[in-house]
């Protein structure tokens, strides 16, 4: 069984940074796909940023030059290192892992509240 379990949310002051850590189990995360979410109130999930299996990295235009997606396969790990938070950083964040070469395998982490106070 996949299991994703993300840790490092919290409360942090409008540009201050945190670090999210995703530990994946039960798969072969070397040839996971992974990625970052975030849900809103009242606004739809986004993909925040995602790193192939390869190593290819992909980021929503509004964290640009602010967050950072970066893995560690030997500790089968993803990590989301964000800086310079807004206000409007302020969401749920997801974990999300996708087989390379299967994308109908997918899985999802619980989530972690990130809160950015003004």
């Amino acid at each position: 069984q996949v299991q994703l379990v993300e840790s490092g949310g919290g409360l942090v002051q409008a540009g201050g940074s945190l670090r999210l850590s995703c530990a994946a189990s039960g798969t072969i995360f070397s040839l996971n796909d992974m990625g970052w979410y975030r849900k809103a109130p009242g606004k739809q999930r986004e993909l925040v940023a995602d790193i192939t299996s390869g190593g290819s990295t992909n980021y929503v235009d509004s964290v640009k030059g602010r967050f950072t997606i970066s893995r560690d396969n030997a500790k089968k790990t993803v990590y989301l290192q964000m800086n310079s938070l807004k206000p409007e950083d302020t969401a749920v964040y997801y974990c999300h892992a996708a087989h390379r070469y299967n994308s109908a395998l997918e899985w999802w982490g619980q989530g972690t509240q990130v809160t950015v106070s003004a």
